[in-house]
């Protein structure tokens, strides 16, 4: 009756994940549809290659770190265009491996961008496939505002093909992209300016862990400025100038950072009737929408935009429309980190979270130079916070910032996912010396 059992729009983490299994393991006749390259946002512009240029930063402090335990550089120096040429030969190889893993699952794979003609019917390359379910997991893209002379902005996007390092970057926005990408330029030696609307960066995450994780940014010599909304932007010779309620700034490289839509707007949804809401697709539990053979997941339903996230809803998908419903997606606890220097990480309820949610609380922390830098030279300092329920003395968050932030992180939320008491942290012996060794060293509150 249809070309096949599900057709997935999107080879992103959540759609690569959900059309593999069902074909491998659930023997459905599955085609996966995309018209960019295979990974999605994360693969290609996200994560990976983000965190490929973070490491690139990092070594900026560690070499100058190694100095002081007796290590002497000679001619040292940086080469953007070996970072962008081995970048893109690492997301070259990932798209291959995504590929690969379709093709030996026995998905079908249709390049091109699809259109929906009806509930069971999309036209891609001008031909028309029927499926009996159809997932859209197209993910997100980059948003820029209606400003005038944003043209002369760039997007995180087009921050890792640039031709060469800027000597002076402003980026625009106070959220992870952005706070991220501002290590990133500072750290590889760009005078790098954060500037945002708001009064603080990172406005969803625990303030008193944001508050140290911003002054430590300060240090390292990234300029925030706050309060401050750009009126227009304008070039001038190589120099782009952002002309702002307050005076006009200039950078070789504006960067916007303020946002990303779901990547709906081509996909014909109204000709089917799909509900949206902000352009993200309105979908319950099984992740169906108002449509009953149309279903979304992903950056497209407007959750969590994590790619763990996506993968989780694929295979809650799978068990909720094709298993035994036994499944459902949880988005409480999950666990994220913000890759700027320091690595920040966090799980659980911030201590906002925890006071609007009528919880009564004790706070645990610890701020303090690691062991590393002692003799490095650094200032950088760790920190770290234990939210923990007076009565029932329940974990309730974990925040942290510092080297390996994002890995200890994991192991915490383990913990605080599985339910595990203050007690249980003070009975668990630490790894010493570890800066992680601090969330079960300390006992008083604060």
């Amino acid at each position: 009756m249809y070309d096949y059992d599900l057709l997935v729009i999107g080879a992103g983490s959540g759609g690569v994940r959900a059309s593999r299994m069902a074909s491998s393991d659930l023997g459905l006749k599955v085609a996966i549809v995309e018209d960019n390259m295979m990974g999605g946002t994360c693969v290609n512009v996200g994560c990976v290659p983000k965190k490929l240029f973070t490491y690139a930063g990092d070594f900026a402090h560690s070499l100058e770190d190694a100095k002081g335990y007796g290590w002497n550089y000679k001619n040292q120096s940086f080469d953007w265009k070996i970072l962008r040429k081995n970048k893109d030969k690492e997301i070259k190889r990932l798209n291959n491996v995504y590929e690969n893993m379709l093709k030996n699952a026995g998905v079908d794979i249709i390049n091109g961008y699809a259109t929906f003609v009806d509930k069971n019917t999309v036209r891609i390359n001008n031909k028309n496939y029927t499926a009996e379910r159809i997932l859209i997991s197209a993910g997100a893209t980059t948003s820029l505002p209606d400003t005038s002379g944003i043209e002369h902005a760039k997007t995180s996007f087009d921050a890792f093909y640039l031709d060469k390092l800027p000597n002076e970057v402003i980026i625009v926005g106070g959220g992870y992209i952005a706070v991220e990408f501002a290590s990133i330029f500072n750290n590889l030696g760009a005078k790098t300016k954060l500037l945002l609307r708001g009064d603080r960066i990172l406005r969803e995450f625990d303030n008193e862990t944001v508050d140290f994780v911003s002054n430590q940014m300060q240090e390292l010599g990234i300029e925030i400025i706050y309060n401050t909304d750009i009126k227009k932007l304008s070039k001038k010779n190589n120099k782009t100038i952002c002309h702002t309620d307050k005076k006009d700034f200039s950078a070789e490289l504006v960067m916007y950072a303020t946002g990303r839509k779901p990547y709906t707007d081509k996909l014909g949804l109204q000709q089917v009737g799909v509900k949206t809401r902000n352009g993200a697709i309105k979908v319950n539990d099984d992740f169906q929408t108002n449509i009953p053979s149309i279903y979304a997941l992903g950056d497209v339903i407007d959750k969590m935009q994590l790619t763990p996230v996506a993968l989780s809803e694929a295979m809650t998908f799978l068990n909720r429309v094709y298993g035994d419903k036994t499944k459902k997606m949880d988005y409480e606890n999950i666990p994220t980190a913000i890759f700027c220097y320091p690595n920040m990480a966090t799980v659980g309820l911030s201590q906002e979270q925890a006071t609007e949610q009528g919880y009564k609380f004790d706070i645990y922390k610890s701020n303090f130079k690691p062991m590393k830098n002692t003799i490095s030279g650094s200032n950088c300092r760790s920190f770290v916070k234990l939210i923990v329920d007076k009565n029932t003395q329940k974990v309730l968050g974990v925040h942290m910032i510092g080297d390996d932030a994002s890995e200890i992180i994991q192991g915490m939320a383990i913990a605080v996912k599985a339910g595990l008491k203050k007690s249980d942290f003070d009975n668990t012996i630490g790894i010493h010396p570890t800066s992680a060794e601090e969330f079960v060293t300390m006992r008083t509150p604060s």
